[in-house]
Parts: structure tokens; C-alpha cells; sequence
């Protein structure tokens, strides 16, 4: 993905990752915005992009509807809901 470009625009609906994949990302992810034990509770959830930033060197963070935390574009899949 090119830097500053995100995959899912303000008002897409989009799923977290499984709880595996969130678990393997908080295990080895060392930089900016780690993800929280309270964000592992909400594997599989879909909820509406509201926010879309981008941290230094591109890397695109969202805001969910409804769920805590900012979220890596990695840990987010295309809803057909």
C-alpha cells in the first residue's frame, strides 16, 4: 500500500481480524499504538470506520464505531455488511 492511501475510507464497514492474528500482532509488534487487552475482545467484530490517521512513514491507523483503540489496517478485513 502506497504511504498516506487507506485501504478503507470514513464510513466503511470492516471486521477485525481473528483473535489469533490480533494475539500474534500484540506478541511482536513493538512500535506505535500497540493494541490493548480490551481490543482482543472484539475479534471478528464489524463495525464503521469514523477516523482515519496516519502515523510517521504512512502507516494507516482507524477508529471503529463502537470499539476501543485505534487499529492497525493489517488487523482489518473488507464487510460485506
Amino acid at each position: 500500500m502506497p504511504a498516506y492511501r487507506a485501504s478503507f475510507p470514513a464510513g466503511t464497514m470492516v471486521a477485525v481480524a481473528p483473535r489469533d492474528e490480533l494475539d500474534e500482532f500484540r506478541r511482536t509488534w513493538r512500535y506505535h499504538d500497540p493494541l490493548t487487552l480490551e481490543q482482543l475482545d472484539y475479534a471478528g467484530h464489524v463495525a464503521r470506520v469514523v477516523g482515519v490517521g496516519y502515523y510517521h512513514g504512512g502507516d494507516v491507523l482507524y477508529k471503529l464505531d463502537g470499539v476501543p483503540g485505534v487499529w492497525h489496517e493489517q488487523l482489518l478485513r473488507a464487510s460485506a455488511v
